[in-house]
């Protein structure tokens, strides 16, 4: 039975990194990388956004070159997906039946695409946005499609609804919420986001639910909301979220959650078994409360993915990283830092009518969270007073003529 030292289970943002910076902190031992899609490693923001409007093709998308995998000494087998975890031997089994061994297992696996339950879910033309396979399927449809409907008002269903509508597909988004981005976002920057796709032409519709996805010859035709109402539709593109692909650490033994716990250095409750990226669950300094939450986010992939490479090459640091995200819908680029859930107070610098200004979000008078739109310089400044859970003066704050590294100064 083949057996690697590190076995790196899932090939996206965390394995990869982990297995990079491995060998950039002179780990010695044998690595592997099992992924269940045919590609190597390769980045996955970009698949709504660039890839989907052919900006960028796939191959800019590597996060490596395949020269460096080998040159590094990391085994990288794509299209192997594991469905089972023996901790105690030390052993996983995959689809196929093989079984491999390890001393590390790092369970990088992320998650599958949440799908809709309704009747009509599987029809032709229902698409998710999580591999290139997913985009791909999209855009060979798109010659054929005018009217598309988005189910889910989040980054990826608002992302992508910018590139198809700029794509000139009509476009109509559905939110089962009362805004847009309200999981992720205060009132203020949902309500700009709905102006903005509004201007462009999107039927933004809210406190909206789906019934049914009718079709017809095994195609979506139409989207039938609770009210009645029917959407015609050509396509349909489903962004609600992901569901940790963690059945095999459960099947092993760890209680089933909303992903896999782990502690500050990433570790399961499983022998010599790692979490990191989407699927792992942890106790985040930066958030409201010490409950442990998941981060869908690249920052998240690589930060834990260091803690990991950090802690298997004797050098253990626990994780503490100020969270960070970004989406790019039209011309706007809305970047986040820290995690604004839990806020009591929000700050709005600047006006947004110039489409560039910050939300603050403040808890109990501490700044826990910046949103920044096309303002590049309040999320880079704006970091210090989440670290710190400064606590600042509205008024100061609301100055868009004050910058935020005087006031972490001060």
């Amino acid at each position: 039975m083949q057996h690697w030292d590190v076995l790196i289970v899932g090939a996206g943002h965390a394995g990869a990194q982990v297995a990079s910076l491995l060998r950039q902190q002179n780990f010695k031992g044998s690595v592997a990388m099992f992924g269940d899609e045919p590609e190597h490693p390769y980045e996955r923001p970009p698949l709504s956004k660039d890839y989907l409007s052919g900006e960028k093709t796939f191959d800019r998308l590597a996060l490596r070159p395949l020269s460096f995998w080998a040159e590094q000494g990391i085994e990288v087998v794509p299209g192997r997906r594991v469905v089972a975890v023996d901790a105690k031997a030390h052993r996983v089994r995959t689809a196929s039946g093989e079984e491999f061994g390890y001393g590390s297992l790092i369970w990088a696996t992320g998650g599958a695409p949440r799908k809709l339950s309704c009747p009509g879910h599987d029809l032709q033309g229902v698409h998710s946005v999580r591999t290139r396979a997913d985009v791909d399927r999209m855009m060979a449809g798109l010659d054929r499609t005018k009217r598309v409907v988005v189910v889910g008002g989040g980054y990826i269903g608002l992302e992508a609804a910018s590139v198809l509508t700029k794509l000139g597909k009509s476009v109509t988004v559905l939110e089962a919420q009362d805004r847009v981005l309200a999981r992720v976002a205060g009132e203020a920057l949902s309500r700009f986001y709905e102006a903005e796709h509004r201007a462009r032409g999107v039927d933004v519709r809210l406190s909206v639910a789906v019934e049914r996805l009718e079709g017809e010859d095994g195609r979506v035709t139409g989207v039938r909301l609770v009210d009645g109402s029917l959407l015609p539709a050509d396509m349909v593109i489903v962004g609600i979220g992901i569901v940790p692909a963690v059945e095999p650490l459960v099947a092993a033994g760890l209680p089933p959650a909303n992903g896999v716990e782990v502690d500050e250095y990433c570790r399961t409750a499983l022998p010599d078994v790692f979490a990191v990226g989407d699927c792992a669950a942890h106790r985040n300094p930066y958030a409201a409360s010490a409950a442990p939450i998941r981060l869908e986010s690249v920052q998240n992939a690589n930060d834990q993915a260091k803690v990991v490479a950090k802690f298997l090459t004797g050098q253990p640091e626990a994780y503490d990283a100020v969270p960070w995200f970004w989406s790019d819908q039209f011309d706007l680029r809305l970047q986040t830092v820290g995690l604004s859930t839990g806020y009591d107070e929000t700050v709005v610098r600047g006006d947004p009518a110039t489409r560039s200004f910050s939300i603050v979000y403040l808890k109990d008078g501490a700044v826990i969270a910046l949103d920044c739109v096309n303002i590049v310089r309040d999320y880079v400044q704006g970091k210090a007073l989440v670290k710190a859970r400064m606590k600042v003066e509205p008024p100061l704050l609301a100055d868009g003529a004050t910058p935020l590294k005087s006031l972490a100064a001060a």
